[in-house]
């Protein structure tokens, strides 16, 4: 593999991991009766964030 299709699949998972972490934080700010609606669950604290490894899997 070369060196430039790495860096470009490390940009792709950054930008990935971005629009994700952005997706989740617009869906914690609706208010808690429309969250419940669409059933999206309400924050845990501890909660296990996703990390860049999980955008750097070959099998994405």
């Amino acid at each position: 593999m070369s060196m430039m299709s790495t860096i470009g699949r490390f940009g792709a998972a950054i930008q990935s991991a971005r629009r994700a972490a952005r997706s989740e934080r617009m869906l914690n700010r609706l208010p808690p009766e429309i969250q419940k609606d669409i059933g999206w669950p309400a924050p845990e604290h501890g909660r296990r964030r996703a990390t860049l490894a999980i955008y750097m899997s070959p099998d994405r």
